[in-house]
């Protein structure tokens, strides 16, 4: 501790459960600067995950189907996670089937892109499902 008051410097306990404990003379105010720009260094680096969503409805046509399926390519390319949804409006929810089969179908479109992450599964008027990106 007399050390530290000659230098001006601040005497910090690094490792206390040590025999002897571990001490170390240096600057606190600065340690603890160091230590949160460092951790804000490791948090902006790390990834995001972004999702994108894409809805059909029961009887998506081809054609409309053709031109979202080219959007969720785009997105597990550019490595977003991508959630496709079937929504069903007031007494089209008869169509559960249909609204299943064109999220299989889907999935199976976008197999090299990506692999499915949640089976189709229905929540209130959606039916839900799931892509990740495949790693490359």
């Amino acid at each position: 501790m007399d050390i530290a008051d000659e230098q001006g410097l601040d005497l910090v306990e690094i490792s206390p459960n040590a025999n002897p404990p571990v001490c170390k003379v240096m600057d606190y105010k600065k340690f603890l600067y160091e230590q949160k720009k460092r951790e804000k260094a490791l948090k902006s680096k790390a990834t995001k995950v972004v999702v994108k969503e894409i809805r059909f409805g029961p009887q998506t046509d081809d054609h409309d189907y053709e031109f979202k399926k080219k959007h969720a390519e785009k997105f597990l390319k550019d490595g977003a996670k991508l959630k496709a949804f079937v929504f069903f409006k007031g007494r089209s929810i008869v169509f559960k089937e249909q609204g299943q089969i064109l999220l299989l179908r889907l999935a199976q479109d976008l197999e090299e892109f990506g692999k499915v992450e949640q089976m189709p599964k229905l929540e209130g008027k959606r039916m839900i499902m799931f892509i990740a990106p495949k790693k490359k």
